[in-house]
């Protein structure tokens, strides 16, 4: 028996370069990029040096502040770069890949009589520790403390996102073994979401509340789950897992190799044939978009993740931790004139003046990333209201982190928010704030002031 979500507050930006179901093996990649900034908050001390032989799952750095979280490579090599700032702050790890790849061993894994210290102890040792993360602040999960529920959202409902009932087929066994798992890890419940047509894998799983959501975007966001099913209060933690990171876990559960393969979806309205590939994280990206997407000298903008959450990578760039789509749509450097003064046909608006996407809810739109406007104090439309379906007033929150008023922050439920359910409130944002930055500044300094 499932409980069904149905969200009616939200917005489906539909756009043009969904990813075609049939999977390719990319290009094998010859390097492969760890970037500690994938890892918000974490302060990497390295363990490698420049020169040093590394298998795939061997630990690379660790964290300052906890040095139980080790983060492993994705391949087995040679570590050949460690990219630099200011103040020396580590930028990547850069590895050149072994033609054959040799596995870190770390010994099947008998989930079911296993405790939970004896799991946690696991999966810090292996490097899996960095794919659990928490809410409050979404950073890595603090192994000391106990959540009380982990979510797991099955459903992907951003633009162009990869299908999990497709990347997840055929990992019924993995995924039982990283649920049952993480049930061990938590004296709650294992809340999984799906959507409410899904064919998915999670849904046949045992251990776990499972959840059916439908509505537009927000809707599959972990956040918006959260919010509708077990809400986060002061002193309260949970923790979430992406669903495609389980079959990871699952894998190290069940053969003791730490295998960072993904299936990637590469999407787009500047892909030329959108499909998805199998790589693994860390990457070259130009293994996947250039020989089988777009022309080099095309003036595009490459995001590792989803258009309105994803980062911009340069076209010689890799393949982030936590992301299993990379999109390419046109670079929106040019203006049209007097484009603020004439009816709009091909942009998707959430206003009904002068533009016309309304009478049009299912076609597909190829929009670039111009703005159509510059940065501006607030403006009061209730625009952010009608896209955000959280029970949370948005812009006070905004505001509040802002002036950084922690008192007001904690009021208005900060501990259970994190950047991306801030994406369609900048998306349709008349003011061109960036909601999901002061979302995360904010966060940043109540992990300073409360820890």
């Amino acid at each position: 028996m499932s409980n069904d979500i149905k969200i009616k507050k939200g917005l489906d930006i539909k756009l043009k370069g969904e990813a075609e179901k049939a999977t390719e093996n990319a290009i094998v990649s010859n390097y492969c990029t760890l970037r500690p900034e994938d890892f918000h908050g974490v302060i990497p001390k390295l363990l490698v040096k420049v020169g040093a032989k590394v298998k795939a799952g061997e630990a690379v750095f660790y964290d300052k502040s906890n040095e139980a979280v080790k983060f492993a490579s994705p391949v087995s090599g040679e570590v050949i770069e460690i990219l630099r700032g200011e103040k020396r702050r580590i930028l990547a790890i850069k590895l050149q890949a072994d033609k054959e790849q040799v596995y870190q061993d770390f010994g099947k894994f008998d989930v079911q009589s296993a405790n939970g210290e004896a799991v946690k102890a696991h999966l810090l040792a292996s490097g899996c520790w960095p794919f659990i993360k928490q809410r409050p602040y979404d950073i890595i999960a603090k192994p000391n403390r106990t959540p009380k529920a982990i979510f797991i959202s099955g459903y992907a409902s951003a633009p162009l996102a990869a299908d999990l009932d497709y990347t997840l087929k055929g990992k019924e066994a993995e995924l039982q073994a990283a649920v049952t798992a993480l049930g061990k890890l938590t004296e709650g419940k294992v809340h999984v979401s799906v959507g409410k047509n899904s064919t998915s894998p999670l849904a046949g799983l045992s251990g776990i509340t499972l959840h059916k959501v439908s509505g537009p975007h927000p809707s599959g966001n972990v956040g918006t789950q959260i919010n509708k099913i077990d809400p986060v209060n002061k002193g309260e933690v949970v923790w979430t897992v992406n669903a495609q990171d389980l079959v990871i876990i699952g894998e190290l559960l069940l053969t003791g190799t730490f295998n960072a393969e993904r299936i990637v979806a590469l999407a787009g309205s500047s892909i030329k044939k959108p499909r998805y590939f199998k790589t693994k994280i860390g990457s070259e990206i130009a293994t996947m978009v250039y020989d089988n997407g777009i022309d080099k000298d095309s003036n595009d903008r490459i995001i590792s993740g989803n258009v309105l959450t994803g980062k911009q990578v340069s076209p010689d760039g890799c393949l982030d931790y936590y992301s299993n789509i990379i999109t390419v749509i046109p670079e929106g450097d040019d203006y049209e004139f007097f484009g603020w003064n004439k009816p709009v046909f091909n942009k998707v608006s959430t206003s009904r003046a002068l533009t016309f996407s309304w009478m049009t809810p299912n076609k597909e739109y190829e929009l670039d990333t111009n703005t159509n406007g510059e940065h501006r104090a607030f403006v009061l439309t209730g625009n952010y209201e009608e896209v955000f379906p959280l029970d949370i007033y948005p812009l006070q929150i905004l505001k509040a982190c802002m002036y950084t008023d922690l008192d007001e922050m904690e009021a208005l439920g900060m501990y259970e928010v994190a950047p991306e359910d801030f994406a369609l409130t900048e998306f349709v944002c008349v003011s061109k704030q960036p909601h999901q930055e002061i979302i995360r500044k904010g966060l940043d300094v109540m992990i300073k002031e409360i820890g």
